[in-house]
């Protein structure tokens, strides 16, 4: 009596400590596991909100390594496709040379077929391939929306997407965002809000209009000078309420031999808040992110709530290399890591406990993910 009274406890454990516990669960492997322990178990974890599971990264080899812990995960993904980016838990898939893309939902399996693109995915004649990225924004969750309009912006062009309706615009863009709903964009300093009309024929139509001209006034302090040169990425991110303009400054030397990005690190960042009530608007200087983290990338950008639950740290930016030439398969580790924004120090992107993944290669391109969480 005494054996079958403690082992049916387990099943009967109150749904308050079960909710405590998935709580210290950042991981969404920790949290499939502890539901699998019983139907009861399963049924009770579903009732409290909980934190948000730990970002993952893609790998070039295609699989996903989870931050900060380091863990990799496996997940199957369409044959012959080829990550390019993502929104969220969605990824952006190229499967030909032809151009044939889609989204897929990482976890529901849910796809969205996208019309045929013209891709140069890469400017021989570029060092880095900024001007050939493609990003994906949506202004509404494609959970909730799977025919929302898709911004796609890459090879100098704005893209509009309804599919199976696409029309561009010849613009030069560093990054692109939705932000209340309207289409942002950021050429340098310059950022513009792009007005999306239909025409008689149905066909998205675009026009823009500059808000902030002004360039920012702030000189950052880095802990050590930059060496040689110093090459400087611009993302845009919605943070609280607030969209924001994340400065990356990474030095670079040109006369390393033979290749001189073997070099490059990141020395630093700046934030800058949009003032789009001041006619005319300005960016704001911004010191310190309180509770929040930033996750910043090419392909995807995101503000994350951060605190011991989560396992991420506040007040930091969570940053990672994709910035090479697709063709040297450059390791996505190899300029990554966590900038504190009081301290102005940067540590590595994985635990001290996590062991460093081996670069593998692969056609891939690095992007953050963020895991839905598990029913």
């Amino acid at each position: 009596m005494m054996k079958e009274a403690r082992s049916s406890s387990w099943p009967d454990l109150l749904p308050e400590i079960l909710g405590l516990v998935l709580r210290r669960l950042p991981s969404l492997a920790d949290r499939v596991r502890l539901r699998a322990v019983c139907r009861p178990w399963r049924s009770n974890a579903q009732l409290d909100p909980l934190p948000p599971l730990l970002p993952w990264l893609t790998l070039l080899d295609g699989t996903f390594l989870s931050i900060p812990d380091g863990k990799i995960i496996r997940m199957p993904i369409p044959d012959k496709g080829f990550c390019r980016g993502s929104v969220d838990n969605w990824m952006f898939f190229v499967h030909n040379s032809d151009g044939d893309c889609s989204l897929m939902n990482l976890f529901s399996k849910a796809t969205l077929n996208i019309s045929k693109l013209d891709i140069t995915w890469l400017n021989g004649n570029s060092r880095y391939y900024n001007s050939h990225f493609y990003k994906l924004m949506a202004p509404l969750p494609l959970e909730s929306s799977p025919g929302s309009l898709v911004a796609l912006e890459g090879d100098g062009r704005l893209r509009i997407c309804q599919p199976p309706i696409a029309v561009d615009l010849r613009l030069h863009l560093d990054d692109i965002t939705f932000f209340n709903g309207k289409l942002y964009g950021l050429n340098g300093n310059v950022l513009s809000i792009f007005e999306i009309n239909y025409g008689l024929n149905g066909k998205p139509k675009i026009s823009s209009i500059r808000c902030i001209t002004s360039y920012p006034t702030f000189t950052l302090r880095l802990p050590q000078p930059l060496p040689g040169t110093c090459l400087l990425l611009s993302y845009l991110v919605e943070c609280c309420g607030k969209l924001l303009m994340v400065r990356r400054m990474i030095g670079c030397n040109p006369e390393i031999k033979p290749c001189p990005l073997e070099s490059d690190r990141t020395a630093g960042f700046q934030v800058f808040e949009a003032d789009l009530i001041t006619k005319p608007g300005q960016w704001i200087c911004v010191r310190e992110l309180g509770s929040q983290a930033l996750f910043v990338g090419m392909h995807c950008s995101k503000s994350f709530p951060a605190g011991e639950c989560t396992g991420v740290e506040e007040n930091c930016i969570y940053f990672m290399r994709d910035y090479f030439p697709a063709n040297l398969a450059a390791d996505p580790l190899s300029d990554s890591g966590v900038y504190n924004m009081k301290s102005g120090n940067i540590k590595p992107l994985l635990s001290e406990t996590a062991a460093v993944p081996q670069h593998r290669g692969g056609q891939w391109r690095p992007t953050w993910i963020f895991p839905a969480d598990a029913l």
